[in-house]
């Protein structure tokens, strides 16, 4: 039997369930991440046809780069996912999964670029720009 993890917005309007294993949470520090979130996001992710959405027209995208947009529910402004344009998988934000998640963390990204009003004090691996099984915008 498949795992499946549950989620939605802040009001509720989209929610999601990702069926089968999460990737462990990346922390992205880069500056478009803190700007969107106000902190650095914290994200998994999960196979396209692994993933269901529940209120997909209330999904506005933001194309933030060339390579990847930013998904948010249009009525609360909730951060919900970021999609590369040409890999297989969304990335989903970890705060926006009911509890228990099951998530537990796995990498800091762009650790060069994170805020300077904080430190980072846990043992996962750091990268200045991202780990060979991140893909990021402009890989």
């Amino acid at each position: 039997m498949s795992e499946t993890h549950t989620g939605r917005c802040s009001c509720g309007a989209v929610s999601f369930r990702a069926h089968g294993e999460l990737r462990g949470v990346v922390y992205c520090h880069c500056s478009q991440c803190r700007r969107q979130t106000g902190h650095f996001l914290a994200s998994t992710n999960v196979s396209d046809d692994k993933l269901e959405v529940s209120g997909a027209e209330k999904v506005t995208w933001f194309h933030s780069s060339g390579d990847a947009k930013r998904g948010f529910c249009s009525l609360c402004g909730s951060g919900l996912f970021w999609k590369h344009g040409k890999l297989d998988y969304t990335s989903i934000l970890a705060g926006a999964f009911d509890k228990p998640s099951g998530l537990a963390g796995k990498a800091h990204i762009f650790v060069a670029d994170k805020g300077d009003y904080y430190d980072i004090h846990d043992d996962l691996a750091q990268y200045q720009r991202s780990s060979a099984d991140v893909v990021v915008a402009g890989d």
